[in-house]
Order: C-alpha cells, then sequence, then structure tokens
C-alpha cells in the first residue's frame, strides 16, 4: 500500500499516545503527527500462559488504549479521539519477555537470548471514540520483527544488565542504544524493535481513515 500523509486524514481527531514510553513518543513524532500523551493505568496483568504472544501484546495494546479513551471521553464527552495503545514483548523459548523486574532478572533474559533467534512483537491498537454513547471502534494488529543474537559471555551480559540500559526495555535490551552491540542479525522492522512499528501504523490508518479528497470527490 502506498504511504499518504497522515495529517489530512487525523483532521478532526484529537490524537493521543496511550504510553510513557520516550522511544515511542520519538518514533512518532517522525510522522509529523500532533499528539499528546496520557500514559494507561492498565496494569498489564494478562495471562501470559494463556495467550500467544501476539494476542497478549494486541490485547494489552487494546486494554491500555481503551482505559485512556474512556477517560479522555469522560472528561471531554464532546472531542472526537483517536487513542493509540502499544505493547512490545519478546518472545523466545515458547516464553513471553517483558521488562524485567530487577537486574537478575534481566541478567537471566539475556542469557536466555545468547546465540538464539527470538521474536520482538509489538501489539498496537487504535481507538476511535467519543462521549456520544456510541462504543468506540477498535482497529488492532501486531508487527514481528525477528533479531539473532551473538553468543554472550558471562561478562559482557554483566557488564550491559551494570549501565542499567536494560531495565525498562522488553527482553532487557536496547537494539537502538548498547544493545545493538548484542544483535548478530535483524529480519523485520527495525523501529518495531524500538517499541513501535512506524510503517505499519501509517498503512493501517489508512486504511482505516478516509482521504478527505477521496470522500470529498464521491459526494
Amino acid at each position: 500500500m502506498v504511504l499518504t500523509p497522515l495529517t489530512p486524514r487525523l483532521r478532526g481527531y484529537r490524537v493521543v499516545l496511550a504510553s510513557a514510553s520516550p522511544r515511542r513518543k520519538e518514533i512518532l513524532d517522525l510522522a509529523g503527527v500532533a499528539f499528546e500523551v496520557s500514559p494507561s493505568a492498565f496494569p498489564e496483568s494478562l495471562s501470559k500462559a494463556r495467550l500467544r504472544a501476539e494476542d497478549y501484546a494486541r490485547e494489552t495494546a487494546t486494554r491500555k488504549a481503551l482505559d485512556v479513551a474512556a477517560r479522555k471521553c469522560q472528561a471531554d464527552p464532546v472531542t472526537p479521539y483517536l487513542v493509540i495503545g502499544a505493547d512490545t514483548v519478546v518472545a523466545v523459548d515458547g516464553l513471553i519477555l517483558e521488562k524485567p523486574v530487577d537486574r537478575e532478572d534481566a541478567f537471566r533474559m539475556l542469557r536466555r537470548l545468547s546465540g538464539k533467534e527470538h521474536s520482538v512483537i509489538t501489539g498496537v491498537a487504535v481507538v476511535l471514540a467519543s462521549g456520544s454513547g456510541r462504543d468506540p471502534e477498535v482497529h488492532a494488529f501486531h508487527e514481528e520483527t525477528r533479531v539473532t543474537f551473538s553468543e554472550l559471555s558471562e561478562e559482557l551480559v554483566r557488564e550491559y544488565v551494570d549501565s542499567g540500559e536494560p531495565m525498562d526495555k522488553a527482553g532487557a535490551y536496547g537494539l537502538q542504544a548498547r544493545g545493538g552491540m548484542l544483535a548478530e542479525r535483524v529480519h523485520g522492522d527495525f523501529l518495531n524493535v524500538v517499541g513501535f512499528p512506524l510503517n505499519r501504523f501509517c498503512r493501517e490508518l489508512g486504511r482505516m481513515l478516509p482521504d478527505p479528497a477521496t470522500e470529498g470527490d464521491r459526494k
């Protein structure tokens, strides 16, 4: 699908990013979209044993977006909102890895990823909502990128964990920073690994929202 400018399609919506992630904010800024940040209070408590990694990420992203949409519409029932939720996980050996809870958890995650290929999956949910009494409209998708790590020595992993970089990142690494030295190969969208699949988001938004110019031609 050909990428088109998003600004005309978003006219009339108040765009909200339901995430406190500075990386997602930086990536979304690249699209030239005016938006505000309003982090979700959803506790990310879904069962990892019950869901596949892609389903877990999509469902968590949806819960985040719906949480923020409900709060925004309650405070301002007139304005139409477009709320973006996202959740990134790492999947390896049948396990779903999110952010480490402490340094030892980060160390264990990285040792598990050492010398292996794993999936980085970002679920994205776009919620269109207003206080009109109609149910919110939810569009959700996920993007998967395959990453292969080199064999990592215990010394290297300890040094990387001690840098503090892994602590707020799914799978305990950031490919865009020092964690880039760990990866041997990346197959797929690099920005997806960072935390937000910008190209896929733009294409999905183009499908969701009508082109004002085209709509005018139909009238």
